[in-house]
């Protein structure tokens, strides 16, 4: 219960909720740390390569501790890994990531930013990652960021110095950053943003290094610190009540879809950076030395900067309105800066404490959270001012544009309601559906394709509906903008918001993302189309590649009500010869076409995403025989294995540890244990020897990839068996048949190197290196430049069943439709069976 309340103490303490569109309610500590940091002038960006790579300490500590403005600018969404909250992969998964780091970036004090890189996979050189990436590209965004931004430090989590030596992304951060450090000042160099934001030098580029970096802490312990800054991040914030390595540790915390929940701790602890290029302070406790960061950093802020600190030194906790008319006396002097970058960054934190400072409550609320174009749509409009300042509502600036003029006095605590309209008219400029901006148009694989420049680098698509509310207060008029919500009563959650979103009048959606028909058998494809608005009339069609057919050709269908969905069921007819392609539904309504599926992300820790995506699933008439019928599968860190077997005709069950037992696995062929499970379950270290003793008694076990560190038993395997690091990334890399006549390679399905082409982001990961002798290795692979792999299949038989390990990703394969993956599987399940199941495929 303690660990809840800390939990929900830091998200009020930082006036951010997990759902981002709740309103700041501000306390007077809050309110008074924000005054500190509207008085320091510096700023500070850490530069990495995806989710989880920053260091929460370190931020934590530039933004809390020395109050800089400090950003995280992580090169790619995290597109890549594996997914341990949900079924999300790819583009999906980048999402969730992308939310999560900026949930994490309310908790530490940051900002976030990004590239248009995408997160491919796993790389193991920075030569492989630039040329995949766009160089270029990528290394505008990184100079674009520093432009925009005007860090004073830059600081990188990885080492550019080493290439080759860990994931090939790490690196490439480091070295597209101090590269960047070089040409941010360059008006010759990316013209565009030296156009719109100009030029910018930081003043010291360093490396956040650690014993870590030097493969021990005793050698870290001897090495050379000349160069070395360190200091101690481990402060403690009373009017936090808690240090900052516990902030760091929550904001860690919210990478829930990569399993790092982390444990908060106190105490003093170091952390060192080194420089790498610029000037070192002669004063190591402090990085900003040769940096005004005070108010007369601007020309005419020495003023401003005398006046907020009375404001600071006078504030009443007590009554935090009693700075409301100091706080605006300020505001009209930053008003009036020459400095763009500082009026515009402080401008917009001033406005947030003069709203904390009174109580201002400003709420835009629409009757629905999603609509359609030319949709109208009701909103209420909430003011409150709950402070004796004297304070009107001017006016206000509806969604559309309209100005309207109130002149409405603003009394201690009495609220404003206002009923207001607006029409979701479309826009010759901007899209304005609501999905994530850059994935809006098909990118490459390694860059996401971003039409609209102005979007480069945002964490997240900006709020299209906003309404500005102009206040009078001490006879200056003030804009506070609030973009237009939905907030409804959960009988549980109580209050709960969601974004406004603007959607297609219809969207459509294939439930099966892989279809699979392993016999030329007709079957039904259930199309599901979902309403925009009421009294929707439309036709639906299905398109199939050539030598499928379908039937019917197209459906009409009639919905009355908005968000109801209607299933209109094709039959898809495959060819008789192995073959595959993609279908995907359309739905027309007048002139117009959709093929858009709604996808909703619906997780309690970060914010409500609905995303758009083409509607399309891949179909494989597929040359398969198999044996066994009855699966039981152990779920691990979550893949679609269960979903991809029943897809070629097996019985799968997916059992709880508690059900594994003896009597329940007797009903079994073989037992498939889930991606990184002895990662993740700890209960199945109590489970080995009943699992080992299904095999021993005649069943099959399938062990798919798990991480080399932090396995929760030894004894993975009843024969010795030891994981490493070792992967193949490069998903064309040539397989070699070890035992070309071994039963994995030869029944039920004679597989062929054609089973390994189509593969996708990698062969596969953390790979055995040592077995014992009962193990027979399969196949041999391996990426440019390295010595074979051979670790990637082992079978062994115990007993009178086979035990299988793999690292071969058939967790990326099977929801990619690769038919290889899928034969190959079905040999594994197979092993020792001697019996085929009848009428499920073609014969070889």
């Amino acid at each position: 219960m303690l660990k809840r309340i800390q939990v929900t103490f830091i998200c009020l303490l930082i006036s951010l909720s997990a759902l981002a569109q709740q309103p700041q309610k501000p306390n007077a500590s809050e309110i008074y740390e924000s005054i500190k940091k509207l008085n320091f002038l510096g700023s500070v960006l850490y530069v990495a390569a995806h989710p989880d790579d920053e260091n929460t300490r370190l931020i934590s500590y530039m933004a809390n501790e020395v109050k800089a403005r400090t950003a995280y600018l992580s090169l790619t969404r995290g597109d890549g890994g594996q997914n341990l909250i949900g079924p999300e992969i790819r583009e999906l998964l980048g999402v969730i990531r992308t939310q999560e780091l900026l949930t994490a970036r309310q908790i530490d004090g940051g900002e976030q930013r990004f590239t248009r890189a995408n997160d491919f996979g796993y790389s193991k050189h920075p030569d492989e990652t630039l040329e995949i990436w766009n160089k270029n590209e990528v290394l505008s965004d990184v100079v674009l960021a520093i432009r925009q931004f005007q860090p004073d430090i830059i600081i990188n989590r990885f080492d550019h110095r080493t290439p080759g030596s860990t994931h090939g992304h790490h690196t490439s951060s480091a070295m597209l950053s101090v590269e960047a450090f070089d040409l941010a000042p360059n008006k010759a160099q990316f013209p565009k943003s030296v156009n719109e934001f100009g030029t910018w030098q930081p003043k010291r580029l360093f490396f956040n290094t650690s014993w870590w970096f030097y493969g021990s802490q005793e050698r870290f312990e001897k090495a050379d610190k000349s160069n070395l800054i360190g200091f101690d991040i481990g402060t403690y914030y009373p009017s936090f009540g808690l240090s900052n390595t516990e902030i760091a540790a929550l904001s860690r915390s919210q990478h829930k879809s990569q399993g790092f929940g982390n444990t908060g701790t106190r105490g003093s602890q170091m952390e060192y950076i080194e420089l790498i290029k610029g000037d070192m302070p002669s004063d190591k406790t402090n990085l900003f030395e040769g940096i005004d960061t005070s108010w007369n950093r601007v020309k005419g802020g020495e003023a401003i900067g005398n006046l907020l600190k009375e404001v600071e030194t006078n504030f009443d906790f007590k009554n935090p309105s009693a700075s409301v008319p100091k706080l605006v006396e300020a505001y009209t002097m930053i008003q009036r800066l020459e400095d763009e970058h500082w009026k515009t960054v402080k401008t917009k934190e001033i406005k947030n404490i003069i709203g904390a400072c009174s109580g201002l409550y400003l709420e835009a609320v629409a009757e629905t959270n999603q609509a359609t174009l030319n949709e109208t749509v009701n909103l209420s409009l909430e003011v409150i001012n709950r402070s004796d300042v004297p304070m009107s509502l001017v006016s206000y600036t509806n969604p559309n544009g309209l100005h309207v003029n109130k002149g409405i006095s603003l009394n201690n605590n009495n609220i404003l309601s206002l009923d207001e309209t607006f029409n979701i008219a479309s826009s010759t400029d901007k899209e304005i559906i609501t999905t994530p901006y850059w994935l809006t148009k098909k990118g490459t694989l390694g860059m996401y394709n971003v039409t609209d420049e102005s979007l480069i680098g945002k964490p997240e698509t900006p709020d299209y509906f906003n309404v500005v509310f102009n206040l009078g207060i001490n006879g200056i008029t003030i804009p506070f903008t609030r973009p237009v919500v939905y907030k409804t009563n959960d009988p549980v959650k109580g209050e709960v918001y969601k974004p406004f979103e603007v959607i297609p009048e219809a969207t459509v959606k294939i439930d099966e993302k892989v279809i699979i028909f392993n016999s030329d058998i007709v079957k039904e494809i259930p199309v599901i189309v979902r309403a925009g608005h009421n009294n929707l009339q439309a036709s639906v069609e299905l398109c199939v590649p050539e030598n499928w057919n379908v039937h019917p050709k197209n459906e009409e269908i009639s919905i009355k009500n908005k968000g109801e969905e209607q299933m209109v069921v094709f039959k898809v007819i495959p060819p008789k010869n192995q073959s595959e392609g993609f279908i995907s539904p359309i739905v027309t309504i007048g002139n117009n076409q959709y093929s858009d599926e709604l996808i909703e992300l619906d997780y309690e820790h970060i914010p409500f995403q609905t995303v758009l995506m083409p509607s399309e699933s891949k179909i494989v008439r597929l040359d398969i025989q198999k044996t066994g019928k009855n699966i039981a599968y152990i779920a691990g860190a979550g893949d679609v294995v269960p979903e991809s077997l029943q897809q070629i005709g097996y019985h799968v069950a997916t059992l709880n540890p508690s059900e594994i037992t003896t009597e329940n696995l007797s009903r079994f062929d073989a037992v498939v244990v889930g991606i990184r499970a002895y990662n993740t379950v700890e209960e199945l270290k109590f489970k080995q020897e009943v699992l080992f003793d299904f095999v021993k008694n005649g069943g099959n076990m399938i062990v798919q990839y798990n991480t080399s560190r932090g396995t929760i038993t030894d004894n993975i395997a009843p024969y010795k068996l030891e994981l490493s690091r070792d992967r193949v990334t490069d998903e064309f890399a040539e397989v070699k048949f070890l035992e070309p006549n071994h039963p994995l390679l030869n029944y039920p399905n004679k597989i062929t190197q054609k089973d390994f082409e189509g593969w996708t982001q990698e062969r596969g990961l953390y790979f055995p290196d040592n077995w014992s002798k009962e193990f027979t290795p399969i196949l041999s692979m391996h990426d440019k430049g390295e010595s074979p792999k051979k670790g990637s299949l082992l079978v062994a038989q115990y007993g009178k069943g086979y035990y299988i390990y793999t690292g071969l990703s058939f967790f990326r394969e099977f929801p990619a439709g690769v038919s290889g993956a899928y034969r190959l599987f079905a040999n594994m399940l197979s092993i020792g069976k001697d019996t085929i199941e009848p009428n499920q495929s073609l014969k070889n």
